[in-house]
């Protein structure tokens, strides 16, 4: 069986514990973080890729798996059952909310911006806060 971690509907809030009041764009460094690599994944292309897409995309990125084996590569890495972006550092440590739209497609949101208050405050729309990086 495949699993997902796609959603519908659905805004990832920031944890509760996200040290920022204000979004912050992850840092560059030699090597890209995953925060970096969704970044700019998504922050080029909302509403393009699905959660599992940034997901496999970005491990299939920091694993080097070349474009032929992709198809295989996702294939296995779903057969286990893998962490959505609740647990992505975008929303726990960025600042960042995570709207899925009806077709499964996310876009980021900063947390000051009005279209993230506007997703917070529309009963059409799952909520779900990001994971905690601290445990109470």
């Amino acid at each position: 069986m495949e699993h997902t971690t796609n959603y519908r509907n659905t805004f990832i809030e920031v944890a509760e514990d996200c040290p920022v009041s204000k979004a912050e764009i992850p840092p560059e460094k030699k090597i890209k973080t995953l925060a970096s690599l969704q970044y700019e994944r998504i922050m080029k292309n909302p509403y393009h890729y699905s959660s599992d897409d940034i997901i496999f995309e970005c491990y299939a990125e920091k694993n080097d798996i070349p474009e032929s084996e992709k198809r295989k590569a996702r294939t296995e890495f779903f057969s286990k059952g893998q962490p959505c972006l609740r647990s992505s550092p975008l929303a726990k440590r960025y600042g960042f909310g995570i709207h899925h739209n009806a077709e499964e497609k996310v876009a980021l949101f900063a947390i000051e911006s009005q279209e993230y208050q506007k997703l917070v405050n529309d009963n059409s729309i799952k909520k779900v806060k990001a994971m905690r990086s601290k445990k109470k």
